[in-house]
């Protein structure tokens, strides 16, 4: 069945074109059409989908987020123990007991007697922030403030051991039941030793003779 007839009148109107199309014509056209517009679709994947994370080599935990080998954001693994030929030495007091520590603990040790007094020895690699920070620190640990370094200077005494000079500080806290502080810092191969003698008031006092005697006897290995 022919379609409408669509007449083109020319500039001077003398002839017409006549055009006639088929129905079947013109289906078949637009099938090619939508046939060709189907082949050129892509096929996209969705933009949220997450990759698939790589297996992780054998042998080896696999990555955990957050901190580097699965350890959370701000936490740092402690130093290494120093080698034995780079580690303190010293002679034990009397009835006092020694035990390993682990991580920056170096090693505990623990005077007789009743009440709280405890030895911690510490070693840090580097300057580990410098003496007046560290020192100030311990000063707020027990509750007391802060000092310049003009005041800390009058405030340090120096031992003498054969693995060098100790800076040793002794701080006692106020109130009723007062703590104390005797520390000494010492610097070897690139580390920094703390060795700290905290407690009641009463029992560190007790036991500062022997301790002083502990950092006299001091030496590398």
């Amino acid at each position: 069945m022919p379609i409408k007839t669509i007449l083109h009148p020319s500039r001077e109107g003398a002839s017409t074109l006549r055009l006639r199309l088929s129905v079947p014509a013109l289906a078949a056209g637009m099938m090619f059409m939508l046939g060709c517009g189907r082949d050129q679709v892509s096929h996209a994947t969705p933009a949220n989908t997450a990759p698939v994370p790589a297996p992780a080599p054998q042998g080896m935990p696999p990555a955990m987020p957050g901190g580097m080998g699965g350890m959370p954001e701000g936490q740092l693994p402690p130093p290494p123990r120093p080698s034995a030929s780079g580690s303190l030495k010293w002679a034990v007091p009397k009835g006092w007991t020694e035990t390993q520590g682990s991580g920056m603990r170096f090693a505990t040790l623990t005077p007789p007697g009743p009440g709280k007094a405890e030895l911690a020895v510490v070693v840090l690699p580097g300057a580990a922030g410098g003496e007046p920070a560290n020192v100030n620190r311990w000063r707020g640990q027990i509750g007391l403030a802060p000092l310049d370094d003009n005041a800390l200077a009058g405030l340090r005494k120096p031992v003498k051991s054969k693995a060098g000079t100790v800076s040793v500080y002794d701080f006692t806290s106020e109130g009723s039941a007062p703590s104390r502080m005797i520390s000494g810092l010492i610097s070897i191969n690139g580390s920094t030793w703390f060795l700290k003698l905290t407690g009641e008031a009463g029992p560190v006092g007790k036991a500062k003779p022997e301790f002083m005697r502990f950092l006299e006897s001091l030496h590398l290995d």
